[in-house]
């Protein structure tokens, strides 16, 4: 499934084409782009070998058998009982979370999103014309955890949505039933539209409950819209195909508004490995100890070279973020240490103004490539 071990950088970088492997030269370790390095599950090759053979190619109006297979892993991962006659499709989350701002909310409406938070947050609320309300998440004594009080203060000030990272990226929070029920409660009682980013959530670690939101919006009647993909759980960012998920009639008819061409710039390819991906759980639960393992080896690496730094660790993803505010490497430590470490990170101030000095760790990788970067780093400082 993963990596072997001993296989180098070097055969990694010649095998892929991506954005991950071609923007950093030769040298240089790269864990920030928030792809695997690890091959596909050969379930997924397979299907999408079947249908370039069968010159599958043609455009889709539908999620077809997509919403059957989605529904079927909700029920199985978390108990959720997905209706399929709810769930559409796009291009992928992004495009997703776009379209449901553009044409859920007025224009120059305003969304609270909850630094530090996923760097594409801010760039999508301006792409559809909205306006940040940022209500960053409560940060003491090494935990974090959602400031509710001042949630509901910009819900009571005019938040027209809501847009929720759960699991939330870059921190790996898994936000439990209370919290969830109590977001769901303030949007009911001052009618914002809540759109649960949950691309991360079939990565929630072994031992972590996760809950989908829509389940709790249900029972509190929370006009809520959730948007994922397998992109993240399977490594299938490329092959552009996501899922939108009503939470009840109001939300389905936001979504029925949307042009056609929202459905029809869906890939098929990308529709059938997503059907695939979410049949192919036993892969899933594979990646998720591989990553589990690489956690623990950061943990360790850290606190045996790198002991000033604060790493918090997270309950889902592959995504470690950690604090580097001790080493005195200035507001963007990710630029200095591709320089001096020859390691691409990502600069913590992009996720949230007041965040210089951290960092994001990619920890989708070989073992061995983990700890070479990390003890490059440490050299660096040293």
């Amino acid at each position: 499934m993963t990596i072997a071990p001993g296989f180098s950088l070097a055969e990694v970088r010649a095998g892929r084409s991506s954005v991950k492997w071609t923007r950093y030269a030769p040298d240089v370790i790269p864990l920030s782009v928030a792809e695997m390095d690890y091959q596909i599950a050969p379930e997924i090759a397979q299907t999408l070998i079947e249908r370039v053979r069968a010159s599958d190619f043609g455009y889709i109006d539908a999620p077809g058998p997509l919403s059957g297979a989605f529904a079927t892993f909700a029920d199985a991962r978390w108990g959720w009982q997905v209706d399929p006659d709810r769930v559409r499709v796009t291009t992928d989350v992004s495009t997703a979370i776009v379209e449901t701002l553009r044409y859920g909310i007025p224009p120059d409406g305003r969304v609270v999103i909850n630094p530090p938070v996923y760097t594409a947050f801010y760039e999508l609320i301006d792409e559809a014309r909205a306006n940040r309300v940022e209500v960053p998440l409560i940060h003491q004594d090494a935990a974090w955890s959602l400031d509710l009080a001042a949630l509901e203060r910009a819900f009571a000030d005019g938040a027209d949505a809501y847009l929720l990272c759960h699991p939330h990226n870059p921190l790996g929070l898994v936000f439990d039933e209370r919290v969830l029920g109590e977001i769901a409660r303030l949007a009911a009682t001052y009618d914002v539209l809540v759109v649960s980013d949950e691309v991360h959530a079939p990565l929630t670690h072994p031992g972590v409950d996760f809950i989908p939101f829509l389940d709790v919006a249900a029972v509190h009647g929370a006009r809520a819209v959730c948007v994922t993909s397998a992109s993240k759980g399977w490594n299938l960012a490329g092959v552009k195909c996501a899922l939108m998920v009503a939470g009840d009639a109001r939300t389905l008819a936001l979504l029925d508004s949307f042009p056609e061409e929202v459905t029809c710039r869906t890939s098929i390819l990308g529709l059938h490995a997503n059907v695939a991906a979410f049949a192919t759980t036993g892969w899933l639960d594979e990646t998720l100890d591989a990553v589990v393992a690489n956690d623990r080896l950061l943990a360790e690496l850290l606190a045996e070279l790198l002991p000033a730094a604060v790493y918090h660790r997270p309950s889902a993803s592959y995504l470690a973020w950690v604090d580097l505010r001790a080493f005195d490497l200035g507001e963007d430590p990710a630029a200095v240490l591709i320089e001096t470490a020859r390691v691409a990170l990502n600069s913590g101030h992009k996720y949230g103004a007041a965040y210089d000095g951290f960092v994001r760790i990619n920890l989708a990788c070989d073992p061995e490539i983990l700890r070479e970067a990390i003890q490059r780093i440490a050299a660096s400082i040293a």
